[in-house]
């Protein structure tokens, strides 16, 4: 999908964010502790580093301004769904296999609806010469 300028930089940063989700899946699908225990040290480490960053920058540009746009049912969706993942990433470090699905699950899923339902309702509200 084209993507405006100002999408361009958080919609490529969706593909680490589903290379992510796709690495948790397997590590909880194989039911392998040390494999759920590695992956959860991983999405700890690249939360902080990829994930957080990019949840801050939406949600202090993009989703205020498609709030007032029009868009606050998207808004409100995107940020519970933001706190969910927040919240399995703390807890994470049990290495519990059913938090790490259920992280790659939302995670994976999160990804999808940006790209195909927030960030084109961003393209047509906020951006319409794109």
């Amino acid at each position: 999908m084209k993507r405006h300028a100002a999408l361009q930089q958080l919609s490529r940063e969706h593909h680490i964010a589903l290379k992510l989700a796709r690495q948790a899946r397997f590590a909880s699908d194989s039911g392998n502790p040390t494999a759920i225990g590695e992956a959860a040290e991983k999405i700890n480490t690249l939360f902080a580093e990829a994930l957080e960053p990019h949840f801050q920058i939406e949600e202090a540009d993009l989703l205020p301004a498609l709030a007032k746009a029009g868009g606050a049912i998207l808004v409100k969706r995107t940020l519970d769904e933001h706190a969910e993942l927040r919240a399995l990433n703390q807890q994470l470090s049990a290495a519990d296999g059913s938090k790490l699905s259920r992280f790659a699950t939302l995670l994976n899923d999160h990804v999808r609806f940006e790209e195909r339902e927030l960030f084109e309702l961003a393209q047509d509200l906020l951006y319409p010469e794109h």
